[in-house]
């Protein structure tokens, strides 16, 4: 046993900490990024949410070090260049999709995404620090002050220039589903706030500016704040009623066609009656009632609906009487000054061959689907053909028949913004995801995209349906509970039936981040109100 073996847990952390903070060069920004990519493994799909507790107070540590604003920047920046480095590589699969028409975007999306998303992890260390230098945040008040600033610019990153709220910490808990809960109350970013808060509070046991004491209950206070939650959300759940929605029966086809031959000219039409073969084929259980309403994934169909009778009456051989066909395709048509616009759009067609509704993508992924700054970049978006898509109004309610309640649909990435899913003067009934994710293979992107998903339906308190290509499909009800579940590349159809919403709305369906703004000016008011308390 050596002399650092019999030290208190305070005396071990400080001599970290002092090493940490004692860090510098290369070092120290080697140490940032490997603490960022660390943090990336409390997220899905790895759910490994205690290595925060390492990541969160390692970055506090290191900037303790930091003697300029510059040097705090540069420590978040890494951060969040090592969390988002191997939180996102994912994105770079879809290039290998057509590699030889967009291996110049290989280093632009694999390095250069993150590159962007760190200025606000450094953005958030430097306000840290500029706020540590006027004399905020001592003793317990550091970690408040930290999660305070950290998601204050999380949240920034979720709304700027159309904003990307992915990797948002509060996902680690999507395998916890009593603390999952929590996002009914105060939506994704105040369970990030909360969960960052805890995460933190290890760093104020060395801290010289608290007692042990001190700084273990604030560590004991923080965990008994996690338990109550659970407690409460445990309740939730006990009093969630299972009830399906009487007279719909729901057939959730997934094709699982590779991205690559999706759009081959000479594909289309096979891929089209694949498709067809598995909404007609029999049930699986022979004794369920048959499916009413038949539901395909993002662009299943690789024609223009609307303006094909050939293709409306082949999806109609396949309604049964009385029911409805839900899915994602092409859409195109004329402005008034006679410009032609496409869309990505979701088309409901009845048994007669009729379109009933349609919705248009209103968020579209930028340099995907559109390619900003047209003028001064004259490429292609990736995954349009040569052929941008224009946005449409949304978020929408769409009501498409007395049976079926009402929905809103969100397509693709669209389900990743908080409290930007429903329209909420006109509430739905459900959420319906179409998706098509075979853009990044069997990597932790879908896996992501799903969980992402999951957390909508506990926030607004609503059941989801999603349907992609290549999975993941499935349905969760509002609680986040997965009810059923077709795997990443399998092939094949899911018959179910559709959760009920409860009654009424969640509280963050109400007040949206107006609860997280609250705690947010509460944690920085904590913070420093210990400079005046000193």
């Amino acid at each position: 046993m050596t002399v650092t073996d019999t030290l208190p847990v305070p005396a071990r952390l400080g001599r970290v900490s002092m090493r940490l903070a004692a860090l510098s060069g290369w070092r120290r920004l080697a140490a940032a990024a490997a603490l960022g990519g660390l943090a990336t493994l409390a997220l899905p799909p790895v759910d490994a949410l205690p290595v925060l507790l390492v990541a969160f107070p390692g970055l506090i540590w290191l900037l303790e070090g930091a003697r300029s604003g510059r040097s705090a920047f540069a420590i978040g920046w890494f951060f969040g260049f090592g969390h988002h480095l191997l939180g996102l590589y994912w994105i770079s699969a879809a290039l290998f999709t057509d590699i030889g028409r967009f291996w110049w975007a290989l280093p632009l999306s694999a390095v250069g995404l993150p590159i962007l998303l760190a200025m606000f992890s450094g953005a958030a260390t430097l306000t840290f620090h500029a706020l540590r230098g006027r004399g905020a945040g001592g003793g317990l008040a550091r970690p408040l002050l930290f999660a305070a600033c950290w998601c204050l610019w999380e949240w920034l990153r979720g709304h700027v220039l159309t904003g990307f709220p992915w990797n948002l910490i509060g996902y680690g808990w999507v395998g916890v589903l009593p603390v999952l809960q929590t996002a009914a109350l105060i939506g994704i970013y105040g369970l990030t706030l909360v969960t960052v808060l805890v995460a933190s509070l290890p760093a104020a046991l060395p801290d010289p500016a608290s007692t042990p004491r001190r700084a273990w209950a604030g560590f004991a206070a923080g965990l008994a704040l996690l338990a109550a939650l659970g407690g409460w959300g445990t309740w939730r759940l006990a009093g969630a009623v299972d009830e399906p929605v009487p007279g719909v029966r729901l057939r959730l086809v997934q094709a699982a066609i590779d991205q690559r031959l999706k759009w081959a000219p000479a594909e289309r039409v096979q891929h089209f009656q694949s498709h067809l073969a598995l909404s007609a084929a029999p049930p699986v259980d022979p004794s369920a009632p048959p499916p009413n309403v038949i539901i395909w994934p993002e662009t299943a169909v690789p024609f223009f609906v609307e303006d094909d009778a050939r293709v409306r009456q082949a999806l109609a051989s396949v309604i049964p009487s009385g029911g409805l066909l839900i899915t994602g395709a092409p859409r195109t048509d004329l402005d008034t000054s006679g410009e032609r616009h496409y869309y990505n759009s979701l088309i409901a067609v009845d048994g007669s061959g009729a379109v009933v509704g349609s919705f248009d993508k209103f968020h579209l992924v930028p340099f995907g689907e559109y390619m900003p700054l047209r003028r001064w970049v004259p490429v292609d978006a990736i995954a349009t053909n040569g052929a941008e898509f224009s946005p449409g109004p949304g978020p929408r309610t769409l009501h498409l028949g007395t049976d079926l309640p009402p929905l809103s649909p969100l397509i693709c990435y669209e389900g990743i913004f908080p409290g930007a899913v429903i329209d909420g003067t006109d509430r739905p009934q459900w959420l319906l995801n179409l998706t098509n994710d075979a853009w990044y293979g069997h990597t932790a992107g879908p896996h992501q995209h799903f969980a992402i998903n999951q957390v909508r339906a506990v926030e607004e308190g609503l059941p989801l349906v999603r349907v992609a290509n290549t999975g993941i499909s499935g349905v969760v009800d509002a609680y986040g509970r997965v009810q059923q579940l077709l795997g990443l590349g399998e092939r094949g159809f899911i018959d179910t039936t559709l959760p009920k919403a409860p009654q009424g709305a969640t509280p963050y369906a109400r007040i949206r981040d107006w609860m997280f703004g609250i705690l947010l000016i509460a944690c920085f008011f904590g913070s420093l109100v210990s400079r005046y308390h000193r």
